[in-house]
């Protein structure tokens, strides 16, 4: 959707675009909202109504201006806006997939793994990705500040003293202003036994002008501190986003993306590549690519694992290593992370017709 359309339509400025307080406060929530936007749709208006009471819809204008918006298969739009299927097809579906409220020693920190935790210290994200495993906590007010939430959660760590990582998380950490930020970092870098910080973050792909030089410099100050993004399209890889990325990587913040594997988004082995040659282009590691989790009102968005399987044998053939993310399905308790992508016949038969290579070194 273009740009100057989407300024003259909030009566906004160039300056107001680039500032991500005036993105936050101007973000699309309404369906009449998009109607008004987009003029005729193909979506219908009490559906998509009856969708948002039960998982709220918002959009940063910027986020909103990266779709082409006469396409209605667009792999953005896919991403942000609400579809009947999210409350229609539930089969299996679990609304905490990877039975992280089980692992909370307290509310919202999630201690599933010995040596680090995940803190989740806001519902609140700039745009809310449709295909997100914790969509069951959008309706839902919160029930403690930050202050009383963080002080359990600081208790906690404090009294554990084999967690060395913490993982600021959420909802989006960003959506915070910058002296929030900073306590939260400064509180958990005061526990002598986390010697590293992590936060996962949005905010480069959906509202990439929270990326502030005064934002930098405060992560740089709390460094050991690695910075994980989603970006899930080559669509989502703008001059604005890798200006972001590239913003936290002077400042010493190593930044790594964690895409998920989205059926009609990123499900073909040409657009999964041109993401992650995207990526390496402007220096994002692809680390890693989840099967998207059996979560309730996302069920529309999985794919068969073994067609990820395939999509990935493709892509491992063709690229550079450093190009390439680990495909993972995600399950509950300390199990963890399970790789999709090692060891598949492909690759097996691969190994079988190299046997005599690797027989001159027994």
């Amino acid at each position: 959707m273009d740009k100057k359309y989407l300024l003259s339509y909030f009566k906004a400025s160039a300056k107001d675009w680039r500032d991500w307080h005036w993105q936050i406060k101007n973000r699309i929530t309404k369906i009449e909202t998009l109607e008004n936007l987009l003029g005729k749709t193909d979506f219908n208006k009490i559906k998509s109504k009856t969708v948002t009471s039960v998982y709220p819809m918002a959009i940063t204008p910027y986020y909103l201006s990266l779709i082409h918006s006469n396409d209605t298969n667009d792999p953005v739009r896919a991403q942000c806006f609400p579809d009947p299927r999210e409350i229609s097809r539930f089969g299996k579906a679990l609304a905490d997939p990877l039975e992280e409220d089980s692992h909370m020693p307290v509310p919202k920190l999630v201690h599933r793994y010995t040596d680090r935790c995940l803190a989740m210290v806001t519902e609140t994200c700039a745009t809310y990705c449709r295909h997100c495993n914790r969509k069951r906590f959008w309706s839902q007010p919160n029930k403690l500040n930050l202050k009383t939430r963080f002080r359990s959660m600081i208790n906690y760590i404090n009294a554990s003293p084999q967690i060395r990582e913490v993982i600021i998380s959420g909802g989006d950490p960003l959506t915070f202003d910058d002296n929030t930020l900073e306590e939260i970092l400064a509180s958990l870098k005061a526990i002598p036994h986390i010697e590293v910080l992590r936060i996962g973050s949005r905010i480069p792909v959906v509202m990439p002008m929270r990326i502030t030089k005064e934002l930098c410099r405060i992560f740089k100050r709390y460094r050991p501190l690695w910075f994980n993004t989603q970006f899930n399209h080559p669509h989502e890889i703008t001059t604005e986003s890798a200006r972001a990325c590239n913003m936290l990587q002077e400042a010493g913040i190593p930044v790594s993306n964690q895409s998920v594997l989205l059926r009609s988004v990123n499900d073909s082995a040409e657009t999964m590549k041109n993401l992650l040659y995207g990526l390496q282009k402007i220096s994002v590691r692809p680390y890693y690519l989840f099967h998207c989790d059996l979560a309730k009102g996302c069920t529309h968005f999985r794919t068969g694992p073994q067609a990820g399987v395939i999509m990935m044998e493709k892509i491992w053939k063709q690229s550079s290593g450093l190009c390439l993310p680990q495909y993972v399905l995600d399950v509950p308790g300390s199990a963890g992370k399970i790789p999709l992508n090692v060891m598949s016949n492909a690759i097996k038969n691969d190994l079988k017709k190299h046997k005599h290579f690797f027989d001159k070194f027994k």
